[in-house]
């Protein structure tokens, strides 16, 4: 007979119960444990296949069930397949960072959280003296054109444009070449005055907007090293009791939600050269944030080339798994430099 969807939750709700407490785990346990939302005399009807297939046993009458070495092994194998999985997919989270960065952060934040049920924080990469990589102008209808702006780290900025009159297919196409043959490669310190007003004569009658897209560079680019920060699991925060406290959790959710004081955590990270491996562990009173005087804080820097570095942030309870922690920081450094290397070929 093979495992249903029903009676998997169920062997594996026995055994995770029975790993955390050591004792037989009963029908009733069950019922609250599992999102099943089944009776007790259901569980104990699929419990009682469970026992003539061989994946828990009864060690006492009346006594609940606990896994069998049979009930063990599908329980580790469906594991791992689940964190194969999982490192497959974050792998292609990770393949589509050209396509928007700030979809690929918020993703990994929340399948980091997912992992280890603490909550977390990733930050963008920051760099500074960004170069430009390319300008494309298109028109969005008669009086508005679409400014595209991707700088070094494939960050994207789009600005509107307004404009007295449409713009031809044919005009749009020699500002385009106009923009990128003096832009692409440079900074805003290379970007001179002698060099906007060589553009500005060249576009002619067009010279205005040459002087918007400039602006919109340089917006860009100071927007680019604005620090943008992205959290997720923060009521993985009221699984643990020591936390749960509510002005305690009510001070935490607020610094998850304004962010103003990650921002000096993040700093900090970045700042701090003594590791070799750009990991961290700040216990307690350790921690620059004041909230989080009573957790655990570890984190990771991460770097995708050319100085462009972020940090990423787990925050849990104290007694938080550290091993598994630093081990899964250190997997996503090496997926992250693995791509940025793979991209450069």
């Amino acid at each position: 007979m093979q495992l249903d969807e029903r009676k998997t939750k169920i062997l594996q709700a026995i055994i995770r119960n029975y790993l955390e407490t050591g004792e037989p785990v009963g029908s009733r346990t069950i019922s609250k444990y599992t999102d099943l939302n089944l009776s007790s005399a259901t569980i104990r009807n699929e419990m009682a296949d469970l026992e003539e297939m061989g994946y828990i046993l009864q060690p006492h009458t009346s006594a609940g069930r606990i896994p069998s070495d049979k009930g063990y092994r599908l329980y580790v194998d469906t594991m791992m397949e689940d964190r194969e999985r999982e490192v497959i997919e974050m792998k292609e989270m990770l393949v589509e960072r050209q396509d928007k960065m700030e979809t690929l952060l918020k993703q990994v934040a929340k399948v980091l959280a997912q992992n280890t049920q603490y909550a977390t924080m990733i930050s963008a990469p920051q760099t500074h003296h960004n170069k430009v990589k390319f300008i494309q102008l298109s028109r969005v209808d008669a009086n508005q054109i679409l400014a595209v702006i991707v700088v070094e780290g494939n960050v994207i900025k789009n600005n509107i444009l307004s404009v007295a009159q449409e713009l031809s297919d044919e005009t749009l196409l020699k500002l385009n070449i106009l923009l990128n043959t003096h832009l692409n490669g440079l900074s805003m310190e290379e970007i001179n005055l002698g060099m906007i007003a060589a553009m500005k004569q060249q576009a002619g009658i067009h010279s205005d907007i040459v002087g918007e897209v400039i602006d919109a560079v340089a917006e860009a680019i100071k927007a680019d090293e604005d620090l943008e920060i992205y959290t997720s699991g923060t009521n993985n925060i009221f699984r643990y009791p020591e936390l749960a406290d509510q002005q305690k959790a009510s001070e935490l959710i607020n610094t998850f939600e304004e962010k103003q004081q990650l921002t000096g955590l993040v700093q900090e990270a970045l700042a701090d050269e003594s590791s070799e491996t750009g990991i961290q562990v700040y216990i307690g009173n350790e921690t620059p944030v004041q909230s989080m005087k009573d957790c655990s804080v570890v984190t990771a820097t991460y770097e995708l080339g050319e100085g462009m570095k972020g940090t990423i942030g787990i925050i849990g309870p104290k007694r938080m798994d550290y091993d598994k922690v630093i081990h899964t920081l250190r997997t996503l450094q090496t997926q992250l430099d693995e791509l940025y290397n793979t991209d450069k070929k």
